[in-house]
């Protein structure tokens, strides 16, 4: 049965940030109100407005763990430009909800695209990934971007050639670097039409970096499928070339 596998984050950041109100008690003494009814009525407006449009009615919402990251084992680093950022008033409380009032996949150290791309590519499974995160471009299946309001099929080669860019020219917003000095168009040209790891590799020792490096990257910058998890022990099996 066909079914959404939605980005549960996005939807749950963007909900409790529009309940979020200012309040001035005090000439420069200023706090933050948070009504998590709106918050709910947001979020739940966005699911049934997106099912409607894809005309599906069983969800699953995908969270991410934000307890642990498996890939800060792989590199300290990994999204560290993000700290003393914070969440949304409210922003705990509603996951909460949204685990007890939705059907919802959160596995221990994965991020929320993770369990989108392991839904998404578990045999068997019929499902629309909903995301507008672009890291979504790099599993393979149907993707929809409610930003655009597009449906897009991602071929494996499609989905293999983005995972590889992104191993090139590194996610800032993700906090990896990628290979220094290279960005799509220069991905573009060392991937050529059919790409092999072996460029990639070529490409982060000519700007004097090692192959261990260019792996670190591609293991920082892989979205998971199915392949990539072992359920018998519930971790992720790290990708090799």
């Amino acid at each position: 049965m066909m079914f959404l596998a939605v980005d549960a984050d996005i939807l749950l950041y963007r909900s409790t940030s529009s309940a979020e109100v200012e309040i001035e008690w005090d000439p420069d003494c200023w706090t933050l109100l948070s009504d998590l009814k709106d918050a709910k009525e947001a979020f739940q407006h966005q699911i049934e407005t997106i099912g409607k449009k894809l005309n599906v009615d069983n969800v699953v919402c995908a969270l991410s763990d934000h307890q642990a990251n498996y890939r800060k084992s792989i590199d300290p680093t990994y999204k560290s430009n993000r700290r003393g950022s914070r969440k949304p008033v409210g922003y705990t409380a509603m996951k909460d909800w949204v685990r007890h009032t939705y059907n919802t996949i959160m596995k221990p150290g994965l991020e929320g695209d993770d369990c989108l791309g392991i839904l998404a590519t578990r045999p068997g499974n019929d499902c629309i990934v909903v995301s507008d995160d672009k890291d979504l471009r790099g599993i393979p299946g149907q993707l929809f971007v409610p930003s655009k309001d597009e449906l897009l099929e991602i071929s494996v080669d499609d989905a293999d050639r983005f995972f590889l860019t992104q191993v090139l020219t590194g996610d800032a917003s993700d906090g990896y670097k990628g290979c220094p000095q290279i960005g799509p168009k220069k991905a573009e040209a060392i991937l050529g039409p059919k790409p092999n790891w072996g460029a990639i590799e070529q490409a982060y020792m000519k700007a004097g970096l090692t192959k261990a490096d260019a792996l670190t990257q591609a293991r920082l910058a892989r979205i998971l499928r199915w392949s990539d998890w072992d359920a018998d022990k519930g971790e992720p099996i790290l990708w090799k070339p």
